[in-house]
């Protein structure tokens, strides 16, 4: 019982997580990802095949040599399959999981190759006395060291390349348990007969639950998420407007965002937590209307000089609200990018839109997307003065936009996405399935 001590405690950790995550996800209706739950079943059957080898190899007189090598091969798998899968997990926190058959194949070849390895050399391991217990080495453990390596070395590569693809909240917490990972992969090295490798699936799963995984935080974000829409679609029913203005415009900008991401474009500014911080900020850009006086926001016909001055006086107002409503916020980047979108989301390219004046990139990229989506979705849908636009018009408005009113960059990638724009356009039409369908996706962002 003396040499498997940490893999119990270890075991007693997982199982404390995997408790809490199952009652979480019952209780509150968000479960963990598929890649954390293939970790929690892998982290205790390693964790189980470290102490029954720390075990065998410390009684080796009393134990089947034919048990001892099967455990040992079941251990060393077990190993190179939780590091593998410790480096899909941190593709997919990045998004940078391979599409192509030839980037897996490339991607799982260390992996195989050790598998291999460990299968036709695990007859050679030898076991040694060390001073507090017995351990074992050969080509098998060396091999699944170097895998180790090159797994955890390219995970530690992976977060520094697409860093801005990473939100903040996850970066200390990732980095943190890779590098305590590292840290007991290395001593593990240097020092066979410490025993300590337990501690890797301990550390990294119970730092995945806490910052990634924990259902009671996703939920507390979707909280968020449902408090801004709901208070936005509030303001727009103000104006006889049901609400899926708020849900086509936002859904509109994180579409944009992420293709502009995608295409690489504006790569200093559109990092994960920015695309997040104006996907939350978008359903504000009109927040200031509710300064707006009722003869003039719901006015059947055209305004007159006098009431459209008051009307444009909604991006300022509306930046106010933002500095009054938000100011004492900890996230101080959501709070600068909701004031940037309700307030500069009417400058036009040019330099000839309210309340300003601004031009080309002197409008915060934020406005800049959200004016596309704006002006796209007021000419499409129904209002009190007017019967929506055909489609094809709409995007011909953009069109005859592009230099003039709108970034030339944000315009086009946006026209390039007729056929997803105009799917959020009907989703949004139809029945509550569809309205629900937008939602759930604005919130998992």
């Amino acid at each position: 019982m003396q040499h498997i001590k940490l893999q119990v405690v270890c075991l007693f950790i997982i199982f404390y997580v995997i408790i809490c995550s199952i009652v979480d996800g019952a209780t509150r209706g968000r479960k963990c990802s598929k890649i954390f739950y293939s970790l929690l079943c892998l982290g205790v059957l390693e964790i189980v095949f470290d102490g029954a080898t720390a075990y065998t190899v410390n009684n080796l007189a009393t134990t089947p040599p034919l048990l001892n090598m099967l455990l040992h091969f079941g251990f060393l798998i077990l190993v190179d399959a939780f590091v593998f899968t410790i480096f899909i997990y941190v593709l997919s926190l990045t998004d940078l999981l391979p599409k192509k058959l030839w980037q897996a194949a490339l991607m799982m070849f260390p992996f195989v190759a050790n598998i291999i390895v460990v299968a036709c050399f695990i007859t050679k391991l030898e076991y040694y006395t060390g001073n507090t217990t017995n351990y074992s080495m050969g080509i098998s453990a060396y091999t699944c060291f170097a895998m180790v390596f090159i797994y955890i070395f390219a995970s530690v590569f992976t977060l520094f390349y697409r860093w801005r693809y990473l939100e903040k909240h996850k970066k200390s917490s990732v980095i943190t348990s890779l590098a305590a990972t590292s840290v007991v992969c290395i001593f593990q090295m240097i020092f066979p007969e410490l025993l300590i490798t337990s501690l890797v699936p301990t550390i990294i799963i119970l730092g995945a639950y806490l910052n990634q995984e924990n259902p009671t935080l996703k939920r507390l974000q979707r909280f968020h998420g449902d408090m801004v829409l709901n208070f936005s679609t509030l303001i727009e029913n103000r104006d006889d407007s049901t609400g899926e203005h708020v849900l086509r415009t936002t859904a509109y900008v994180r579409l944009i965002a992420n293709e502009l991401q995608k295409r690489g474009y504006f790569k200093s500014v559109l990092s994960k937590d920015y695309i997040a911080n104006l996907s939350l900020s978008a359903p504000m850009h009109d927040v200031g209307k509710i300064a707006i006086p009722d003869a003039i926001l719901k006015k059947p016909g055209r305004l007159t000089a006098e009431e459209f001055a008051v009307m444009k006086t909604h991006a300022e107002r509306g930046g106010e609200i933002i500095l009054q409503t938000f100011g004492n916020t900890s996230n101080k980047d959501f709070h600068k990018t909701a004031y940037e979108v309700a307030r500069y989301h009417h400058e036009k390219w040019n330099g000839t839109g309210y309340p300003e004046g601004l031009s080309g990139e002197q409008i915060p990229l934020s406005a800049r997307i959200m004016a596309v989506a704006d002006v796209f979705d007021a000419v499409s849908a129904k209002r009190c003065y007017r019967d929506a636009m055909p489609l094809e018009k709409c995007f011909n408005i953009i069109e005859e936009g592009v230099g003039t009113d709108f970034d030339p960059v944000i315009a086009r990638v946006f026209l390039d996405m007729k056929e997803s724009v105009t799917k959020i356009h009907h989703q949004t039409n139809e029945e509550d399935g569809g309205i629900l369908s937008i939602k759930g996706e604005i919130n998992e962002n």
